[in-house]
This record gives structure tokens, C-alpha cells and sequence, in this order.
């Protein structure tokens, strides 16, 4: 048995949350995956992991394990990347994730700054609308819009936005501005499923959340759909603020109902934690998250 192998496999189990889970992550059939956690019970003469058909959870002698093969892995980690003098300079490659036009707007011109101070880094850039697994598909660092939950995950903020409601002016001069969410129900809405229900958006109304009904004359499932439609003067779209942005300064459309708008989001860098970091990431937090706190005030 190969036990520092293990140690990593059962690693991975735990932070993926299964088997399953884990084997994908590693690229390991799932029968390897299972062996080599019984092998490490086997030669340990104790349980590790409670496992039922819905889920996995350490036990007491396990969790005391984890921990200490985490630190034991690391501190190899650690004297790997200074032998190969990672922490000489840093270099190598990293996976980031981000939503789409955010990724576009604001992620995209500072990498951009990034890679000309770090020749030797080179960036994988997927832009994507759905929340990416950071262990399941390899991805060093995730730019994350909203609330987070709690998870092993280390989180960065890095700034904020608001969820804006807003239409063209000629569509506004045609069917007149809402002056309440509830006026909402006698105007045609633009609906975008990626940021909410497409039946009802929730407003702020002094310390509580009303959920108002909307008649969604138009789904779309991007952003960008739902802002060019709304400009057309199609009808109302909520969208958040950073989305809209050029749309605004062009006068193209007009934020309504800002008194009930809802809380700012949060805009955040999440990344596994490892510790000691590898300076490739080290250096790339330390790059963007003041420069995109420039671009996101809170």
C-alpha cells in the first residue's frame, strides 16, 4: 500500500463529500477509490468514514486522522514546490472561474494586467453562469456573486452589487414608471432564470422580503438576452447592477423602484485553502482583489 497515495485519496473523499465525488476529482475508478480507504482502515485496525446511502461523514479517530495526514501532506507540498523553486518565483498554471459578463467586464481586463506582470503564470479562464465545483473540476480560484455557505472553502470579498429593476424610456413613457413592486403586476417583465424565480421577485419593504408576482411576457436564460430586450422596450428586467452598467451611462435604460431594492451582494475570490499557498495563487489574489475592490466598491 502505497500510504502517502492514500492519505490524498481519503483526503479528497472528505472534501468531496463521497466516493463517488472523489473518484471523479481524482480521475480514479470509483472501486480504487473505495480500496484504498479499506486499506487504510485495514492497516489503521479502526473505522474512518461513516457511510450511509446518503451520506459520508468522518469518525472520531477519522477526523483525527484527516487532520493530521493534511498536515503531513502539506508540509511534502511545501518542501516539493521550494525543491522545484516555486517559491523562488512564481509559475505555473491556474484554473479561475467566473460568471460570464462579470467575467467579460471586469475579471478579463485584470488578468489581463496580471499576465503581463507574471510572465511565467499562465491562466485558464471558464466563464460560466452555473456555480462550478472547485474540487470536482480542478478550479484554483472562483469568482462567486452572493451569499456563500459555510464549507472548507476560504473566501475573499472583494466588493458588491445590487440587484437593479429597470426598463428603457420609451417603455416607460409608453406604460408609465412603477412607483411600488406591486405596480409591477400590470407590466410586462423580461425574466431571467439564471438570477431568480421567473414567477416572482423579492423586494425589501423596511426589515422584511415580499415576494411580488410578475408577469414574465419574456424568458431568457442570459443576462445579455434580457438586457438587449429590455433596451428594445420590450419590458422590465432585474438584472444585477454591474450588468447594466453601460446600458445606464447610455441612458439605454433607467433603474425604477430603487427605494425597494434588496440587500448588496457580495462579490467574492474562493479558493480550497491549502496552506502554505502556492505563490502562483498567492500572487494572483494578491494582484486582483485590490484592483476588482477598485471596480466594486462596497
Amino acid at each position: 500500500m502505497n500510504r502517502l497515495e492514500s492519505m490524498s485519496v481519503l483526503i479528497a473523499v472528505v472534501d468531496a463529500g463521497s466516493l463517488s465525488a472523489a473518484a471523479r476529482y481524482l480521475g480514479m475508478p470509483l472501486a480504487t477509490v473505495s480500496r484504498k480507504v479499506a486499506e487504510l482502515e485495514s492497516h489503521l485496525k479502526t473505522r474512518l468514514l461513516h457511510r450511509t446511502t446518503r451520506q459520508l461523514s468522518l469518525t472520531e479517530a477519522g477526523a483525527s486522522y484527516v487532520a493530521a495526514c493534511r498536515k503531513i501532506l502539506e508540509e511534502i507540498g511545501e518542501a516539493e514546490r521550494a525543491a522545484t523553486g516555486e517559491y523562488a518565483s512564481p509559475k505555473g498554471q491556474l484554473v479561475v472561474t467566473a460568471p460570464v459578463v462579470f467575467g467579460r467586464l471586469h475579471l478579463v481586463p485584470v488578468v489581463a494586467e496580471f499576465l503581463a506582470h507574471y510572465p511565467d503564470i499562465e491562466i485558464s479562464l471558464m466563464l460560466t453562469d452555473r456555480v462550478v465545483h472547485l474540487m470536482e473540476e480542478h478550479i484554483d480560484v472562483a469568482l462567486r456573486i452572493g451569499d456563500l455557505p459555510d464549507s472548507s472553502l476560504k473566501a475573499m470579498q472583494v466588493g458588491a452589487v445590487r440587484r437593479v429593476v429597470c426598463a428603457s424610456p420609451d417603455y416607460l413613457a409608453t406604460h408609465g414608471e412603477p412607483a411600488t413592486p406591486q405596480d409591477l403586476s400590470g407590466h410586462a417583465c423580461i425574466t431571467f432564470e439564471a438570477l431568480e424565480s421567473t414567477g416572482a421577485w423579492v423586494f425589501e419593504t423596511g426589515k422584511s422580503g415580499v415576494s411580488v408576482p410578475v408577469h414574465s411576457r419574456f424568458a431568457v436564460n442570459t443576462a445579455e438576452a434580457a438586457i438587449d430586450a429590455a433596451i428594445l422596450g420590450v419590458g422590465v428586467i432585474r438584472v444585477l447592477s454591474y450588468q447594466v452598467a453601460h446600458a445606464l451611462s447610455q441612458n439605454a435604460l433607467k433603474v425604477v423602484l430603487e427605494p425597494f431594492e434588496s440587500s448588496p451582494l457580495p462579490v467574492s475570490l474562493v479558493h480550497k485553502g491549502q496552506a502554505p499557498l502556492p505563490l502562483k495563487l498567492r500572487a494572483f489574489l494578491d494582484f486582483v482583489a485590490p484592483r476588482l475592490r477598485a471596480r466594486l466598491p462596497l
